[in-house]
């Protein structure tokens, strides 16, 4: 081996060790915590896991149950909280949960956050539903649009998604996509770090011109004419499957009104939030809710609950 070679492989592991060092102290990258699926079919965390989000500014905590957050001090007057990445909420502190945020407004009552990043509507119930061994008073699932469509199967098939399926009448539990090749880029922190700043597969999109642009378009437009039915399918097969007597819908601020109709037609309870298009709820580059966004949601929710009776306000 020549000498220069020798010299490009010194440099190049130096390279790799101070940038490890680097991207690890400066907590560039946030900490992702490991994936399992339970014997129900549910994607959730191993338990017991800590980590830093991005930049380092707070910690988050997995419970010994696999959700993200700290478990309630007692399950009497429980009342769970079910979501994706908006209930994970690792961009926020504890303190910005909506468990505590809720909790600090009802304090009769206690709350279990149950939150991952990529949760369906249909896996949300399946998570209520598994929930129902801790005798819940009150399922509160917080829902997008998307969530809705995620559900179905026919409108936007995702193999790492549990969905339904309404030509199999069935439902397709999600699986974890190349968890062997997470667990690597998690862990490399420099690697990790490189490819959340220049993404090989967008990038290679971004440079393949789309052919088929006049078919997509087309397909895109048939799902869009066809989802409310779809969706309707969908909610007749939910409501055939699980208790909605304890299930109210947190929809966000700007959700599709037909799907909130569709959603009441078929036996949900519901609360609508209101953001009055202020910016404040989110993150500048980020959709999800800051710590003052979470704070909004949870006064309009505690103000909802009351109103419609969906608590007991001593």
């Amino acid at each position: 081996m020549s000498k220069n070679i020798k010299n490009l492989l010194l440099f190049i592991s130096i390279f790799f060790v101070l940038g490890e060092c680097f991207v690890r102290l400066r907590n560039s990258v946030a900490d992702i915590p490991e994936l399992t699926i339970d014997e129900q079919g549910i994607q959730k965390y191993q338990p017991n896991q800590k980590g830093y989000f991005k930049g380092g500014t707070h910690r988050w905590n997995i419970n010994e149950l696999g959700w993200s957050g700290f478990l309630p001090e007692s399950n009497d007057n429980l009342i769970t909280i079910i979501g994706d990445s908006f209930i994970e909420n690792f961009m926020n502190p504890s303190e910005c949960h909506q468990s505590v945020l809720l909790k600090n407004k009802l304090p009769d009552y206690n709350f279990f956050e149950a939150g991952r990043s990529g949760v369906s509507f249909i896996e949300a119930m399946e998570i209520a539903k598994q929930l129902d061994s801790l005798s819940p008073i009150q399922n509160l699932i917080y829902v997008s649009d998307n969530d809705f469509k995620e559900s179905i199967y026919e409108v936007t098939p995702h193999a790492n998604i549990t969905q339904y399926s309404i030509k199999k009448d069935s439902i397709l539990y999600g699986t974890i996509k190349s968890p062997v090749l997470k667990k690597i880029l998690y862990n490399w922190k420099l690697m990790f770090y490189l490819y959340s700043q220049y993404p090989i597969d967008q990038i290679i999109n971004k440079k393949l011109p789309n052919t088929n642009n006049n078919l997509v378009q087309s397909k895109s437009a048939t799902n869009d004419s066809n989802f409310y039915n779809q969706l309707s399918e969908l909610l007749n097969f939910i409501k055939n499957k699980y208790d909605l007597n304890k299930t109210t819908l947190i929809f966000r601020p700007d959700s599709d009104k037909k799907i909130i109709a569709i959603s009441v037609k078929n036996g949900f309870k519901v609360i609508v939030l209101n953001s009055d298009n202020d910016k404040s709820w989110s993150f500048r580059n980020d959709h999800h809710w800051t710590c003052y966004g979470h704070q909004k949601a949870a006064e309009q929710i505690y103000m909802a609950t009351k109103n419609q009776n969906i608590v007991k306000i001593n």
